[in-house]
């Protein structure tokens, strides 16, 4: 089965810019909470249970963007169903009929490929395999879309401003900063894949505006960035790229996936940070349409 017309005819929402326009453009591709009923009755999972690999309220956390310039694209279907943030033949032959292995890709066996088997903690999402079809609907009704959707974006501010800057947005289980000794232990991952994803100076910025609000921040490590940071991340030609990682335990309660009482004062600081990132582009496009 696969999600019903209406759900795959709207992969994703687009939010366009409402302040005075800059090269920016946030993303957010694992906050989609849409669940396909086709989800929720082959899952072997609880339907919190499947949340668990969700960025949960990050299009919500970083909603101001518009506002302040730049574009908001946010999925709307969840991460479990399909991921947004691996490569469209990142396809995993452990729960997909028919499939032969090929080259080793550690994500696809950890289970979580572009149509994920597992959520987090390892948990089964199914009992057995699904069709080869059913996986490629996914793809082409959600991930090609959204994907098309951002291309696009940055194809216009590049032509536009001459370059693009785009905030992959996520969020980090708590757990995945353990072994870290706890003064170590950042609020914000930034990764931009070591350099290879975003011009050092433009990384530099994201990092002071989210320092100058408070958070620890650290680069790559644990995350360095995935698909979208390897395949759009292109600094010799004007596309840039930066994954941001916060600490669920920052805004939400993980085990109820629900906000708790610090959301209000997070999306605060993180409202400075994103109008602060909109206004040092702002500042880079006027100085580069100087020259």
């Amino acid at each position: 089965m696969i999600p019903p017309a209406d759900m795959t005819l709207r992969a994703y929402d687009l939010h366009a810019p409402s302040g005075p326009a800059t090269a920016a453009v946030f993303a957010s591709p694992h906050s989609g909470c849409l669940y396909p009923d086709a989800l929720l009755e082959r899952s072997v999972l609880l339907p919190h249970e499947l949340r668990s690999s969700e960025d949960a309220f990050v299009d919500t956390l970083f909603g101001s963007a518009p506002s302040c310039g730049a574009a908001l694209l946010a999925a709307r279907l969840p991460r479990a169903w399909i991921d947004l943030n691996r490569g469209p033949d990142d396809l995993d032959p452990a729960l997909i009929e028919g499939l032969r292995r090929g080259p080793h890709n550690p994500r696809v066996a950890s289970g979580l490929g572009v149509v994920p088997r597992v959520v987090s903690g390892g948990r089964a999402i199914y009992r057995g395999k699904i069709p080869e079809a059913e996986a490629e609907a996914r793809i082409r009704d959600v991930w090609q879309p959204y994907h098309a959707a951002l291309e696009r974006l940055l194809d216009e501010r590049v032509a536009r401003f001459g370059r693009a800057v785009l905030i992959d947005c996520h969020s980090m289980p708590h757990e995945a900063l353990d072994g870290m000794a706890p003064d170590r232990r950042p609020d914000v991952v930034l990764g931009d894949r070591y350099g290879a994803a975003a011009e050092a100076g433009i990384v530099a910025a994201v990092e002071d505006a989210f320092a100058a609000a408070g958070f620890a921040v650290s680069r790559n490590t644990p995350f360095a960035g995935a698909y979208t940071a390897q395949h759009y991340g292109r600094p010799a030609r004007g596309r840039h790229v930066i994954q941001v990682e916060i600490d669920r335990a920052l805004y939400m309660d993980e085990a109820r996936v629900a906000p708790h009482a610090g959301f209000a004062g997070v999306k605060a600081r993180l409202d400075r940070v994103v109008a602060r990132i909109c206004d040092q582009v702002r500042g880079a496009d006027r100085a580069l349409a100087a020259e």
